[in-house]
Order: structure tokens, then sequence, then C-alpha cells
């Protein structure tokens, strides 16, 4: 099991990346396990691993991606075995306004990776929106695992927040 995190790496360079250059800075560390360990472990076993891997994004780390690029060209990383997820929740995507009002909603609208961003309904609430995309199988399979886990830790009052599932296959789970 691979789970690939992208970081902003922005803030790894001294001195900063300059004021005005909007190119990417980012990189894809790795938080890889076997299946049976993420399955059998407690959760905070996989936190674990994502705050390692984002960790290892360093100045360092984007220099010598940089260099790989240089001397074999820009490869494309496999989505195969992968599961790709970004935080975009600092990213300022409620206030954007085109003219017509105010965003509800951004991100990609096909599979390529899952990008978590604040949502507000139309009641004025507000949450976290979480689009998970993955195989038929496999989804059914996630809003089961996370169906149970989650009334687990509610019976065990570690949740006290309202949650609720959207329980449809290949359109997001929403968990607010």
């Amino acid at each position: 099991m691979r789970m690939m995190i992208i970081v902003n790496a922005r803030s790894k360079f001294k001195p900063m990346i300059p004021v005005g250059y909007y190119g990417n800075v980012f990189g894809f560390p790795a938080a890889i396990s076997k299946a049976q360990d993420i399955c059998n472990k407690p959760l905070g076993y996989a936190l674990e691993l994502v705050m390692k891997a984002k960790s290892e994004v360093t100045k360092e780390y984007m220099r010598s991606i940089t260099d790989l690029m240089v001397i074999r060209g820009r490869s494309l990383f496999t989505t195969v075995g992968s599961y790709i997820i970004s935080d975009l929740t600092r990213f300022g995507l409620l206030e954007l306004d085109f003219g017509w009002g105010k965003s509800v909603y951004a991100g990609p609208d096909f599979h390529v990776a899952s990008f978590y961003t604040r949502y507000i309904k139309h009641k004025g609430e507000s949450g976290i929106l979480v689009p998970v995309w993955l195989s038929t199988i496999a989804m059914k399979r996630f809003v089961e695992e996370l169906g149970n886990m989650l009334t687990q830790d509610i019976d065990d009052h570690v949740i006290q927040e309202d949650v609720s599932l959207i329980p449809k296959y290949n359109i997001p789970a929403m968990i607010r």
C-alpha cells in the first residue's frame, strides 16, 4: 500500500522562492506499508507513516528530485497501487469569487487524487469535504470499514462531532 502525499516545499528553501514565482514547488513523498499492517495496527501507525514521509521533504530532497529529472527526464509517477491525497484547507478556495458569488467547491472532476477542502453547506454549517476516489470494490469496503471505525469511536465517546456519510460508490464520501 502506497499513500502519496502532495507537500508544498516552498518554505524549505532559504532564501525563499522569489515572490512572483507561480510555478509548482511540491514533492510527492510516499508512506509505504503492507496492507496487513495498515489493517491490523492502530490508526496512529498509518498517521506516523504519513508524518514521516512529509518530514522527508527537505531542500535536499527537492534538489535531488530536480537533479533526477534533469538526468532522466521528467518521469510520470504511477498511480497503480497508490492513493494520492493533499490538504487544500488553507488554500483560500472559499474566498474565491469570480463575480457570481463565492465558491462552494473546488477540485478535480476526474480521478487523479483526493484533495480535501473546506466546505460550507447552504445553512452555513462548515466542515471538511473529503472526496475519496476508489474503484467500486474498494469504495464499498472503504465505506464499510470507515462506518465501523466511526461507530466504534462514537461508542467510545472519542468523536463528539456529528458524522454523516454519503455511501454512494465512485462519488465523494463526505465527512463533516
